[in-house]
């Protein structure tokens, strides 16, 4: 392994972070409605898991979701069901105004690491941008740098998203659209949840 199979691999995992999904419409939305706070440690939450779903693509777990294909649909199926408990309650919640008390660090950090915990197919992903960049046969070491190298970009990214959305003028503009916001969210994660439990 060297530099360059690290770089292109932050290249595939910013394009990854930055593409519209459950993780990202969560920590935006957990941002803009709790808070600068709420938003990094959702992050953190969802940052943590991604880098274990990296350490368990890098130790086979993507084998395991074959040989096994139950486990792959039953964890698939849970994260479905999930994702559309968190829309409903987003479009049933779209009108209601934000409290005045903000969601505990430790609730939103919680909620990313469900987010993540429950989407197998991340380990898929970075079991095949894994197989794709890295050379075979690398040392434990290289292991734990490559997860360790994809926790701090997770953080980074979700840091900085929380800071940027946080703003005050961002924060007023959210509040005006809250309804539509809201509910375009809820959408979006409704539609990713019935199309994981549906998909094959």
């Amino acid at each position: 392994m060297d530099l360059s199979h690290v770089i292109a691999f932050n290249i595939a995992l910013g394009a990854a972070i930055a593409s519209p999904g459950p993780a990202l419409l969560v920590a935006i939305k957990t941002t803009l409605s709790s808070g600068r706070r709420a938003g990094i440690a959702v992050g953190l939450g969802l940052g943590l898991v991604a880098a274990l779903w990296t350490l368990a693509a890098l130790l086979g777990l993507e084998t395991i979701f074959a040989v096994f294909p139950w486990a792959y649909g039953g964890v698939k199926a849970v994260g479905a069901l999930y994702l559309i408990y968190i829309a409903y309650q987003m479009w049933v919640h779209a009108r209601a105004k934000v409290e005045a008390q903000m969601t505990p660090a430790s609730h939103a950090f919680r909620q990313g690491v469900m987010i993540n915990a429950l989407n197998p197919k991340s380990v898929l992903f970075a079991a095949a941008v894994l197989v794709v960049i890295f050379p075979s046969g690398m040392s434990l070491g290289e292991n734990l740098f490559v997860v360790a190298n994809h926790l701090a970009i997770e953080v980074l990214f979700y840091t900085g998203l929380a800071f940027g959305m946080s703003h005050a003028a961002v924060s007023q503009r959210y509040m005006r659209a809250k309804v539509y916001i809201d509910r375009v969210a809820a959408g979006v994660l409704g539609l990713l949840g019935l199309r994981l439990l549906f998909q094959r």
